[in-house]
């Protein structure tokens, strides 16, 4: 052995040594994630043959293999090669409110070009308008108190007059949303359809403002343009899951500036009344309660804005309480539906980990790359996390908050009520992962796998949603 040289590097020299490391062990994590999906794909084919109990047609996803090109494949190229080329740049050049109402329109713009690869009526129109979508019982909603008081009644499938699935699946603040869209003279699918996809493009400027509020500016504007290009986009336009992400991913954008902002009153009553609609929304996006109290810990007064925050979450569940709707007895009977049908059949110990590569899928191989970042980031700072979140640095904060993200999704795996399906249910929980991507080197490089791997999706597979 050579006396000469140190047996320890010093911790300068040693996380040297790990950087050089890390575009391998990102690579590493993305073979790891693409070995996830295609074991998904083998093993859920091979169940599917030969008991037929997945009820999906190209595991893991619910779609069908079936390759087209439409409308929208010049627009969404162009998009594409635009964000790879110009995106990165002008993240970092935009003022910061031309860049939320870019990232917004670009996302807006990305989802419009991939719903239309299917065109006008398959890809947006007719989306809502399905068996088992919301504007089949608008009709039923003729009067709202009379219907929310008599919800309950027929959510299990042997009630009279059964709701469809996702009618009954969710709470009816869901189905409101399109009522009053019809009301207002916004009927039909084709409306619905571009109510989602406006509203569901919105996420990427919420999830920009929480990660500026809570981290660092130049995080969030590295993070931009895989916010704005993200392969969630395909799912996004047109299901109402994109919408409810745009809602839940504001109402942690309004917290992060009610604890860290000028107007903790103001942003933190508007901030609860958003939580409190997204519990109305969808019964799993209960567990944003995670996320939430990692905004509340990364916080500098964290304390001050939590009488509004605590206020304006009461006023949606009173609102629909005393018109009648009790959300934990329709949560209760939702379990049963959901056991009665293809829930019951679909098996909990292949989709405890096919959700998880359904999910590789829609944040894409960067966001997995960032991901693998950082889990390294909170591995490094240890105890230290938790002992003073409000203390860190700004890559170990937005790594916090990424991680209460994958808390809360892992969380909604292992439950057993989003088995399949998850590339659209789990749209909220998603957007907060995509921004880990701010962590990677070489954007345009990533940016590219990104969109590669959407384009491929939309125009070999025609989704479900």
């Amino acid at each position: 052995m050579n006396r000469d040289l140190p047996q320890d590097l010093p911790p300068e020299l040693d996380r040297r040594h790990d950087r050089r490391r890390d575009p391998l062990l990102d690579l590493a994590a993305v073979l790891v994630a693409a070995l996830l999906v295609t074991a998904a794909a083998l093993v859920g084919t091979s169940i599917e043959h030969r008991h037929h109990t997945l009820f999906v047609r190209w595991p893991p996803l619910f779609a069908q293999w079936e390759p087209h090109l439409g409308p929208g494949t010049p627009a969404a190229l162009a998009v594409a090669v635009a964000v790879i080329a110009y995106g990165p740049l002008v993240a970092t050049r935009l003022p910061w409110r031309a860049l939320l109402w870019a990232s917004w329109g670009t996302a807006a713009a990305w989802t419009f070009s991939l719903a239309l690869v299917d065109g006008w009526q398959r890809g947006i129109a007719g989306r809502l308008t399905a068996t088992n979508e919301y504007l089949t019982v608008i009709d039923r909603f003729h009067d709202i108190p009379a219907t929310l008081r008599d919800f309950t009644h027929h959510i299990v499938s042997h009630s009279p007059a059964p709701w469809p699935a996702h009618i009954a699946g969710h709470p009816p603040g869901a189905t409101v949303t399109f009522v009053l869209l019809d009301r207002v003279g916004l009927a039909g699918g084709g409306w619905a359809g571009v109510w989602c996809i406006v509203a569901g493009a919105a996420a990427p400027a919420a999830v920009l403002v929480a990660v500026r509020a809570l981290a660092a500016e130049e995080l969030a504007r590295r993070a931009a343009p895989f916010l704005v290009l993200a392969p969630a986009a395909v799912w996004v336009g047109a299901s109402a899951d994109g919408y409810f992400a745009a809602v839940a991913a504001w109402a942690v954008a309004l917290l992060a500036l009610a604890v860290t902002g000028p107007r903790p009153r103001a942003t933190g009553l508007a901030a609860g009344l958003l939580l409190g609609l997204t519990a109305y929304l969808s019964y799993g996006l209960t567990l944003f309660a995670v996320i939430a109290a990692a905004v509340l810990l990364l916080g500098s007064r964290r304390l001050l804005p939590l009488p509004y925050v605590l206020a304006g979450l009461a006023v949606v569940p009173v609102l629909f309480t005393l018109l009648g709707f009790n959300w934990w007895e329709a949560y209760r009977l939702l379990v049963t539906r959901y056991y009665e049908g293809v829930g019951g059949v679909r098996p909990y110990g292949y989709w405890v980990w096919a959700n998880l590569a359904c999910t590789a899928l829609i944040v894409g191989p960067a966001t997995v790359a960032g991901l693998r970042r950082t889990v390294a980031t909170a591995v490094h700072e240890g105890p230290r996390a938790l002992r003073r979140p409000h203390a860190l640095s700004p890559e170990p904060r937005l790594a916090l908050l990424a991680l209460a993200a994958l808390l809360a999704l892992l969380a909604a795996d292992l439950s057993g009520m989003s088995k399949a399906e998850t590339e659209r249910i789990w749209l909220p929980f998603a957007m907060w992962l995509l921004p880990t991507c701010a962590f990677l080197p070489r954007p345009r490089a990533w940016l590219t796998a990104q969109a590669t791997l959407a384009l491929l999706l939309n125009h070999l597979l025609l989704t479900g949603w």
